[in-house]
């Protein structure tokens, strides 16, 4: 069943993978799944581990990564007092985009954090967040590191972005869901244009009401099953003439979760992450979810 389905989520140890700890915590004590807190430590002859090492430097190494495990195992429970969080922990050896794809094929989703600051968090979780993000089969949220800030304190509605496409349903479908489990509105946006319009149109312009007549019916209709599903979330639609990834980063900024599809409606069959989405991965401040 759906619940039995874990949240993974990867850790270095630093500070930013330990937010994504705690918010991969919430998350799963909100679907009342099981957590599932991976991290790697390197053996003698796999990809990357140099030759001639000792074996003590691999010892070293497994201990370190047993006590990653375990801190994060205090974070994701103190993330949520008073529940009763069934944790697991993996000590994998192979590559650490690697495991977490493993796993991502019997998981609800996958969480990863994408805090670039130092050296090792470029390698694990700058590189690794975007190899997860394209190719996991399953949501991916990308939680970037909030300095002094309780990932899960965030407040505010959750935000989507609605093409109109079958490529963002399912986000859309997630959005709700994320919606009504955290008892917050949901902010469903529409931006229609992909490019930057040379003009400017004037305030009772026919043909720009008749345009933006025409898109906010288009979101209302991508809405209205979902809706009808999940009576008690309120929605506020916002259609707008503005380039998706500009539109939805401002709507992010008082928001707690942001949902995107992994790619929109220009895509090609054989692009498994949008240009919205890898820029929205480099450039928002709040937990990104993004649905394949």
């Amino acid at each position: 069943m759906a619940a039995d389905r874990p949240i993974v989520v990867g850790t270095d140890g630093s500070p930013s993978a330990l937010q994504a700890v705690s918010w991969a915590a919430k998350e799963a004590a909100l679907r009342n799944s099981p957590l599932t807190v991976l991290t790697t430590t390197l053996r003698p002859g796999v990809y990357g581990a140099p030759v001639g090492l000792p074996a003590s430097f691999f010892e070293e190494e497994e201990l370190e990564a047993k006590k990653r495990l375990a801190r994060a195992g205090e974070v994701a429970a103190d993330a949520v007092p008073g529940h009763s969080l069934e944790i697991h922990t993996v000590l994998g050896t192979e590559t650490p985009a690697g495991e977490l794809l493993e796993h991502a094929k019997s998981a609800r989703m996958v969480v990863v954090g994408a805090n670039r600051q130092g050296v090792i968090e470029r390698m694990f979780l700058g590189s690794v967040s975007s190899a997860v993000a394209t190719h996991a089969q399953c949501p991916v949220a990308v939680i970037r590191g909030l300095p002094d800030t309780d990932i899960n304190d965030l407040a505010g509605p959750v935000v989507v972005g609605v093409d109109g496409s079958a490529h963002t349903e399912p986000a859309v479908s997630m959005a709700f869901e994320e919606a009504a489990l955290r008892h917050t509105e949901l902010v469903a946006v529409h931006a229609w244009s992909d490019v930057n319009i040379p003009f400017a149109f004037e305030d009772g312009d026919p043909v720009w009401m008749q345009i933006v007549k025409d898109e906010t019916a288009q979101l209302s209709e991508s809405l209205a099953g979902h809706a009808e599903k999940y009576p008690d979330v309120t929605i506020h639609p916002v259609v707008v003439m503005d380039q998706p990834a500009h539109s939805l980063r401002e709507q992010a900024e008082n928001a707690q979760l942001l949902v995107v599809g992994s790619r929109g409606r220009g895509g090609f069959a054989s692009m498994l992450l949008g240009s919205t989405t890898r820029t929205l991965m480099n450039s928002v401040n709040r937990p990104l979810l993004i649905v394949r």
